[in-house]
Order: structure tokens, then sequence, then C-alpha cells
């Protein structure tokens, strides 16, 4: 393996404003507000210096003497250079009062009088200065010491420093250490020894920024939320490198989804990290950059039996992290740099190591191949043999490259054959989401003199990879139609893209002209996996227009021959069958058929796994099973970052999942991202859905006004597109809910009447009926009629509990009680509001149970009877609970608040009723019942 050296350092890039760090900068202002001191760890580039910055600046505003200091590699063996530093940030006054031989020494440290500070009783007269020093500043002000690159600072500063921060705690002295040191024992050394200011100094590692965080650094930009999305995957969330990886963006973005070259200050940077790692490692590393899915136990079955060891080197540097007990590399050109320095040879042997250790057949040949160089028809036929076997099993990844592989060792003669492999490739390719690889095999095609039919298939292959960005592909769809002309079976094909394209754009009616063309031209050759797909879009356009032929289209589709799993599962006619099961409320069905499809998926890394991933999470909410619902989302979004696809449709999943289960600020956060997503990629589905969720998540949190705006959007771009399904897309309920809630009862009337004649037949509504019933329920609320608005609830709740949607029967009961409330009938708000929150706790969903523990909390009883008239409604709710014998614990989950509120609320029932212990309280609450009134007793 060639010897890696460092090359100069690469230019930094502008110092951006400090985002996602809020909770980090929080912790580190708790602990200096301590009179402690802390260190920050992290890889290079993770932020480190902007949080030292950010203290410091905080420190400084409030009135702090901020002192700065930042060690250097050429300066590490100067004794005292990084003191001289600090001592010329200090005020003269304070050197001035010293005693003169503690000045003389810190002169000396100024004027670099080695002779005078670096003996033994120098080195102690200097750290008493510096010592005293600090105490004379402390006593006017509070000091912060900032020291950044902390691994190269020189040994006597860094024990002037500790001795002065281990004596000057108390007195206001604080450190705040940034570095980066090796690390575990026997790592080779890039820095010096690790150290921290004092022995109780708290270690906090800067993480890696979270998507949405490194997407607001990347606005700046202009770079679209689908390419920042990406960098994130590929930067591990580190700031600095997503920043140089968005370097290749900053003229002009590539179209067509063609990947941008990685920017020669990322392989400088990588260059430079891996200068920093032993042979051994680099080695290691080499390996796992040539297997498919590397884990450190393969590693070690190959030969590297110190893989655990250099992985954590590697993560430690930047270069990786570790997902489960996959290795992935940060950037993924750290890969490309590593083969470049190894030799033909030197990979050959590597190839063959592997080769003998991984699991899989594709993957062994897959090394085999890659062992050798040059044409060989029989290894090209095998190749093509595995390639074939790994497609039928969803392996799309290992297909294409199978493929491309295959075409790279087939002789020259006859090119037809070396072509048709190529185009396999683009088209495996496209199904994995893998742009480098589709946009080379497909560039070669179309550079050949290839026929038609090859060249259509790889536009196709081009178009396929835009997922929900179709907007981005008109040349590219124009120029197969071109291709395509005088052969029926190709336009099939491409018309079948024409209809998905107008789907996307918000043109169900031309989607279904298109696709009617597909289905005919489909037809008339023979190829049933297009038809299929086609009069699968027909099912879905006509659903979304609220036409009554959408069943029968999607029964033809099901009669044809299942089409072959090449990619294009989430686009199959089973897959629709499922979703339409969501539709008409049949969820166990849809879920039982969603499993089995993720089975058969799950190898795969493409749309179809996400999709298939998003229906799970949408039936887990509907369900009420939160948690799952949650890790289907946060699956999908994953793949489609580490992908490159259209981050869209996972995020609304992931929005609708944290609305149940999670929070309503990252439901929130998602649906925004999300809308500026789809906007920009022309998608207008997933425009309206964010929409949706966004109002949902505003009414939810007060936001009347913003809810309305949001769900109004909808309800006109559906008006214009022709939807008109409201149990496709379920918006009107919520939109007539916030116009009662905004005062606007008329208007919210009006969208549940226009509601209910688009459903027809209210037996045939299922939840979509009960949706309505409960916003006109809101509507009789909103008007004074509290009898008639409880009456659709009971009935709304009713009919969710026989179709098994526990959080809307939540909602009911909370709505009630909202209702009960109102008309001051406490007792039974306060019961409505108990079974809803006991039931949004078994079924995980956080977001609800906040909602209903706010409820509980916030309900006031005037006039009602009381057991303990002293105490407000929430302190007498747990006064109950502990007296009848619930724990601490008992108490928090059920009334969903934290251990330690139930604990301070316990202070204060105490010293309000007098009693000091639970069993006092016990006697107490037996006491107060049977002398409340209308007791028998009483």
């Amino acid at each position: 393996m060639g010897a890696f050296t460092a090359p100069a350092a690469p230019t930094v890039p502008p110092a951006p404003s400090l985002v996602g760090r809020s909770a980090l900068l929080a912790t580190v202002e708790s602990r200096l507000a301590a009179y402690g001191s802390v260190v920050l760890t992290g890889p290079s580039g993770i932020g480190k210096t902007a949080v030292l910055e950010a203290a410091g600046a905080a420190a400084s505003a409030r009135g702090e003497l901020v002192l700065r200091v930042a060690g250097a590699e050429t300066d590490r063996w100067i004794p005292y250079s990084g003191l001289a530093d600090l001592l010329d940030q200090i005020p003269a006054a304070p050197l001035a009062a010293l005693p003169e031989p503690q000045r003389t020494a810190l002169h000396g440290v100024l004027l670099r009088d080695r002779e005078t500070t670096a003996t033994g009783q120098g080195r102690s007269v200097c750290r008493l200065a510096w010592r005293g020093l600090l105490a004379e500043c402390a006593a006017t002000a509070p000091v912060l010491i900032l020291v950044d690159d902390a691994q190269w600072l020189d040994t006597a500063t860094v024990d002037a420093t500790r001795y002065a921060a281990r004596r000057l705690a108390a007195r206001g002295v604080r450190v705040v250490v940034a570095g980066r040191w090796p690390p575990c024992p026997g790592a080779r050394e890039s820095a010096g020894p690790s150290w921290s200011p004092t022995p109780t100094a708290v270690e906090l590692a800067v993480p890696p920024l979270a998507p949405d965080a490194l997407a607001e650094l990347l606005e700046r930009y202009g770079l679209p939320a689908r390419i920042a999305n990406k960098l994130h995957a590929d930067s591990g969330g580190n700031p600095y490198l997503a920043l140089a990886l968005g370097g290749a963006f900053t003229d002009r973005i590539p179209r067509h989804w063609r990947p941008a070259p990685v920017p020669q200050r990322v392989h400088a940077l990588i260059s430079e990290r891996l200068s920093t790692l032993t042979a051994g490692t680099r080695e290691t590393l080499l390996m796992a950059a040539l297997a498919t899915r590397p884990t450190a136990g393969l590693l070690v079955r190959a030969g590297r039996t110190e893989a655990e060891h250099d992985v954590r080197q590697a993560a430690a540097a930047g270069l990786l992290v570790t997902e489960g007990s996959q290795l992935r590399f940060t950037p993924p050109a750290v890969g490309t740099v590593l083969a470049e320095h190894a030799d033909a040879a030197h990979r050959s042997r590597v190839h063959t190591a592997l080769a003998a250790v991984v699991p899989d057949a594709a993957g062994r040949i897959r090394h085999r191949a890659l062992a050798q160089s040059g044409p060989d028809a029989e290894l090209a036929r095998s190749l093509v043999t595995a390639a074939e076997a790994a497609s039928r099993q969803g392996s799309h990844r290992m297909a294409a490259e199978l493929y491309l592989l295959a075409a790279d060792r087939t002789p020259a003669e006859p090119d037809a054959q070396r072509l048709e492999w190529l185009v396999a490739a683009a088209e495996a390719g496209a199904s994995a989401a893998l742009p480098g690889l589709v946009h080379r095999a497909a560039d070669a095609v179309l550079a050949a003199d290839s026929p038609k039919a090859q060249r259509v298939r790889v536009r196709l292959a081009l178009i396929d990879l835009s997922g929900q960005g179709l907007a981005e592909m008109d040349e590219i769809l124009a120029a197969a139609l071109v291709d395509a002309e005088g052969d029926t079976g190709l336009t099939a094909l491409v018309r079948l893209r024409a209809a998905w394209f107008a789907l996307v754009a918000g043109r169900p009616e031309d989607s279904d002209r298109e696709a009617e063309r597909a289905q005919r031209y489909a037809r008339a050759v023979g190829d049933t996996a297009t038809e299929a797909m086609a009069l699968t879009n027909r099912a879905m356009t006509a659903r979304m227009r609220g036409r009554d032929d959408h069943g029968r289209f999607l029964e033809q589709a099901l009669r044809l021959p299942d089409p072959p799993l090449s990619g294009w599962l989430h686009m199959a006619p089973r897959f629709f069958a499922a979703r339409f099961a969501v539709f008409d409320d049949r969820l166990e069905d849809a879920r039982e058929e969603l499993l089995r499809m993720l089975a058969l998926v799950e190898r795969g890394s493409g749309e179809e796994v996400v999709h298939v991933l998003r229906g799970l999470s949408e039936v887990s909410v509907r369900m009420g099973r939160c948690r799952e619902a949650l890790d289907f989302a946060d699956r999908a979004v994953r793949i489609a970052e580490e992908a490159s696809l259209s981050p869209g449709p996972g995020w609304y999943n992931a929005a609708v999942a944290e609305l149940a289960g999670g929070t309503i600020a990252r439901a929130t956060t998602y649906a925004e991202r999300g809308l500026r997503a789809s906007e920009q990629e022309h998608d207008a589905i997933f425009r309206c859905r964010h929409l949706h969720v966004l109002g949902q998540a505003r009414l939810r949190s007060g936001d009347v006004r913003g809810a309305v705006e949001a769900l109004e959007r909808v309800r006109d771009t559906e008006r214009a597109q022709g939807v008109c399904s409201p149990k496709t897309y379920r918006w009107h309920g919520d939109l007539a809910s916030a116009l009662a809630a905004f005062g606007a009862p008329d208007r919210a009337e009006e969208v549940i009447r226009a509601a209910r004649a688009a459903v027809g037949d209210p037996a045939r509504g299922g939840a979509v009926t009960a949706q309505l019933d409960r916003a006109e329920a809101a509507v009789h609320a909103a008007r004074g009629e509290p009898d008639a608005a409880l009456e659709l609830l009971r009935g709304a709740g009713r009919r969710f509990t026989e179709l098994g949607q526990p959080l809307e029967v939540g909602h009911c009961l909370l709505e009630a009680a909202r209702v009960e409330r109102r008309r001051r009938r406490h007792a039974p708000a306060r019961a409505a509001a108990d079974e809803a929150l006991a039931l949004f706790t078994r079924c995980g969903a956080r977001a609800w149970a906040d909602q209903a523990g706010r409820g509980l909390a916030g309900l006031e009883q005037p006039g009602e009877v009381r057991v303990f008239p002293a105490l407000t409604a929430s302190e007498e709710r747990i006064a109950v609970l502990v007296g009848e014998g619930a724990t601490n614990q008992e108490v928090a989950s059920r009334m969903f608040l934290s251990v330690k509120t139930i604990e301070a609320s316990l202070t204060r029932i105490y010293r309000k009723l007098g009693v000091r212990s639970r069993t006092q309280l016990s006697t107490c609450l037996r006491h107060a019942s049977n002398t409340a009134p209308g007791h028998p007793d009483g």
C-alpha cells in the first residue's frame, strides 16, 4: 500500500453561524455557571471550535474576562508559547500588582526567555505567578480560559493552566478545552497527550449535526434539500466536511441527478486524516473499502485481527461511522482515496482474501472477478448468472455491480453483448439508487452505436433515478419518446413514465390518459408487467378523482402475473392493493401484506424499500403502534438519505409518526423541511401531504390561524387538480375543526357538507365519516350546543373502536373533555381526559399523551366538590393517587409528568396539608373523603 503523506492544510471554509448546538451549549453554560470546567472532544471538523467560541461570546456578554489560546503543532516544543499568548490578553494593572519575582518570571515568558522559565525553579515561579495573576483578575470579574487544539499545547502551558484552574475554580476561574486525542492506548499519536484542566472537569463529545441543523447550515448556498440530505449522509453530520463536500455545488448543480465530482479539498482532507493512522489501520480500511458490506467481523475473518481497534481509530479520525454491525465511510470518497494509493497487485491480494470469507456466492464471484483484470468470456457469463440470481433475491445493488463487472470482462467482440450488460447494470442500479453507476453505464451505451431499444432502456433508468423529482427529466423523457418511435413495446414503457410524471406534477387526468396509452401498447405486445403497472396507475388516479371504477382497474391488474422483483414492487398491483386497504380502513390486511413485502425487499436500498417502510409506518400510526411507526419511518428516512432519494416522502411519514409517538416540534420540523423539498422537486402529491401534517401540527400546538392557512392550501390545490376523494387524503375533518376553532363554524360546516357528499353513503365512509362527525361536533361546540357535540363524539369514538384506531378514539375523548370543561362539568371532563391519557400511554403515543396530561393538569374545578380544597386540581390528583398507594413512578406515568415533578409536587402537598409521609397522606385522604359533602357520613 502506498505511503500517505499529509498535503498542505486545505483552505478552511468561512466560519458558519452556530446551528444545532443549543443543547450542548446549555450543558456547557450550566457547568461554567457552577464554576466547573469542560473538555470538548470529537474528530476534526465536528465543530468544537464553534462551540468554544460561542461559550466565549456568551461569557464576554456577561462581562467576564475571556482569554483564548490555540495550540499549534510547530510550537508544541516551545515552553510557555501558549502562556505567552494568554499573557498578551491580560490587562496591565493585574500584572503590575504582582510581587517582583512573579512579575519577572512572567516577563520572561513574554520575552521568550527560556533560560529564566525553562528550569525547574523557573517553572515553579511561573506557575505561582500565573495563579496569582488569574486571582487578581478574578477579583474583578470571572475568568474563562478557552483552549483550542489542546493536543498541540506545550506541556509548560498545560501545567500552569491546570495548576491555576484546580486552585481557583471556587473564585471564578474556569477552563474550556477543545482537543482531539488518540481514542485508546496503542494508537499512533497524531497529537499530544490528553489532559483535563481539573480532576472534576466534564468531558463532552461534540456530536454530529442532525439533518435539519445541517440543512439550515447549507441553506445559504441554495442547495436543494435532496442534496443537503445526501451531504449529511456522506459527511456523517460533520459540518466542516459537509461544507467541503458542498463546494462541488457552488458553481452549478449537476442536472439529471448526476453525481458531483468530489472537490480537491475533500481529497486533501481525507489524505491528511489517513496520514495520521498507522499503516496497519490503513490496510484494514482498504479491505473495508473493497468489500461490498464491510463489517468488523468480516475483516477479522479476512485476516485483519485488529479490525475492531482499527475501526475505532478511523471513527475517531472522522473517516467512518458504524451503523449496527455495518461500516460506512464518511465521505464515501475515503474508499476511493484508499484504493488509489494501492497498486493493482495489492488490490488483487485483498480481493482474493475477501473472496475466501464473504458469506454469499455473489460476493465471492465479485471479488474473484476484481482480483483479476482483462477480458474473460467465461468469467463474464458467471458474473451475469450471479447478477440474475441477485436480482431475483431483490439485491439490486449487487446485481448492478455484477452486471457492470460482466460488461468490463466481456471481450470487445461482439459488442452487443457488452452493451446489454451495461443496460442491465443501469436498470439494476436505478432500482438500487446508485446514480454514479447508472450514469457511467448509460453514458457508455449512449456514446456507442447502440440499438434504440438499449438507448430507451438506459434513458428510462436515468428517469427512474429521479424519484419524485421527475420535473427535471422532461428532456430525457422527450429523447426516450423519439428513440421509441415506431416500437409499440418501448412506447409503452415511456408512456408509463409519462403517466407517473403527470401524477407527481398534480395532473391526474393527464396521468390517466398516459397510463391508458401505456396499458394499450403493453397489452398489444404481451408485456404484462407494464400493463399491470399502468392499470394500477389508472386505479390510483380514479380513486383520487372520486370515481367508482378504481376497483375494476386494480382487479384487472391483480389478475395479471406478478411483475418480477426488479425494483418496482412499490408500483406493482399488490402494493397498491395494500394502499387501498389502508384507504378503506382494513388495517390488519394492509399490515400483513406490507410485512410480507418487506421480507421480499429487505436486501434492497432503493425506492421500493422506502415506500414499503413508509406504508408500514402509516398503518402503525393508525393502529396505535407508535414505537413501530417511528422505527419504520426512521428506517425509511435513513435509506433515502444514504441513497440520495427524494426526501419528501420519508419526511412526511416521519412527521406523521412524530405527531403520534414523538413530539409536535419534531413533526413540524419534518413537515416544513418536507414541504420545501417537495416544492423544489415540483412534487404536488407530497406538497399537499406535508401541508396537511403541518396544519395538524399547528392546530395541536395552538396556532389555529396557521393551521387554517395550511389546510386551505391543501383544499385549493386539490380542487385545482380535480382531486375530490376524502377517503384518500383525509384533511377535510382537520380543516373543519380548525375553522370551528378559528371562529368560522359556517365555513367549517360547508367543508363537512361537501366532504359528506363526496363520500356518499355514510356506511362506506369508515373512519372518514367518523372524522367528519368529530369535526361537526366541534362546530356544535362552537355554537354552544354541547349535547349534540357529545353525541357525535360518542358515535365517532364507537366507530373508531370498531375500526381498531385507538389514537382516533383518544382524540374523541380529548374533544369530549374540552366540551365538558367549557360547560364547567369538571368531573366528566377529567374522566374523559384521564381515559384518553391511559389509552395514549398504552399506545406509546407520547405527543398525544402530553396533550392529555396538560389538559388534566389544567382542569380547574370551581363549584365542584373537592377532596382537598387547599390543593390545585393537579396537586389533588397527585395526592389522591399517592394516597391510594401509587408509587411516584406510577403517578408520573399516569399523568405523563416526570418523577421529579411528582416529587416536587408532593413536597408542596405535604406542606399544604400538614402531613409528613405517604402514610399520613393516606389517612388524611380517607378522613377527607368520609367528611366530604355528599358522603353518607359527611
